[in-house]
């Protein structure tokens, strides 16, 4: 886990200073498929501004989620070129819990959290290898997007004639 310590930062409000660090990031589980970030150590600039009332935290950071396609299973990967900005009020009185960060617990900023949370809220509701994918044939499994066919309808059971006669119907 990467984490940086508030208290090693001596800036002065109004200062800004800007620094490096390889972030630590778990692979992901979507929809049971594992996907690994790549670079495995990704460098991440934060950008740290020391205001009068707290701090102002900017990370920015770029990363492939490379892993299989929801439709097909083909190998795919998502470029994404992140940046968040997060503020964290210190001082005397308790601040109001709207005003503080949830990446900052005691005096560490925890950049691997604010990082996987920034790459989970970028991804698409599905990876897919590309927009037009067709997926795998629901009938023998194999790839549509090499393969296109179709299957030859296949006789049903005549106990279920009453309910296809009833569907005919409505």
């Amino acid at each position: 886990m990467t984490s940086i310590d508030l208290r090693n930062i001596r800036i002065q409000t109004g200062e800004q200073v800007q620094a490096t660090y390889p972030l630590e990031l778990d692979p992901f589980e979507l929809g049971g498929q594992q996907y690994v970030i790549e670079p495995e150590r990704p460098e991440a600039s934060l950008t740290t501004t020391r205001t009068t009332s707290g701090y102002v935290f900017e990370l920015a950071f770029d990363v492939r989620v490379a892993g299989p396609c929801f439709r097909c299973l083909a190998d795919t990967g998502i470029d994404l070129s992140l940046s968040g900005r997060e503020y964290h009020a210190t001082g005397e009185e308790e601040p109001d819990e709207e005003l503080r960060t949830p990446y900052v617990e005691d005096t560490k900023l925890d950049l691997s959290t604010w990082a996987r949370d920034a790459i989970a809220l970028a991804l698409p509701e599905k990876i897919l290898c590309r927009p037009d994918c067709a997926g795998l044939c629901a009938t023998c499994g194999r790839d549509l997007n090499l393969e296109p066919h179709t299957h030859e309808e296949t006789e049903t059971d005549p106990r279920w004639a009453a309910l296809a006669e009833l569907r005919d119907r409505l």
